[in-house]
């Protein structure tokens, strides 16, 4: 007798299946998109499914949408920013100076200088 594992050899999905056991597929249509880049993919949806405006191009991951010869253009890319740009986009180079010399003058009493 055999080890007690019963789908030992096999794996989730194995066998056969067919149309009979999977049920019948749903008519779809293909949608073509394409990207600032040329690259045409075509998805396909449900028939009764409405297609979403833009999709992402696999090949290079700009958006794509339906419209060959308008494509969505690239997203604008910000260069990072630091927290100290952040700051500085708060906060005026007098402001700067002054709470830098605020806690100056506390780190001096606390020395006793």
């Amino acid at each position: 007798m055999a080890g007690g594992n019963a789908i030992r050899g096999t794996r989730v999905g194995a066998g056969p299946m067919g149309e009979a056991e999977r049920g019948e597929s749903a008519p779809r249509r293909r949608v073509a998109f394409w990207c600032s880049q040329g690259h045409e993919t075509r998805v396909a949806f449900a028939s009764e499914a409405e297609a979403p405006e833009t999709w992402d191009c696999p090949r290079c991951g700009l958006p794509a949408g339906q419209d060959h010869a308008a494509p969505p253009p690239a997203p604008r890319s910000e260069p990072y920013k630091t927290h100290l740009a952040y700051v500085r986009e708060r906060r005026s180079d007098a402001d700067g100076d002054a709470l830098l010399e605020e806690a100056l003058s506390k780190l001096r009493a606390r020395r006793g200088a």
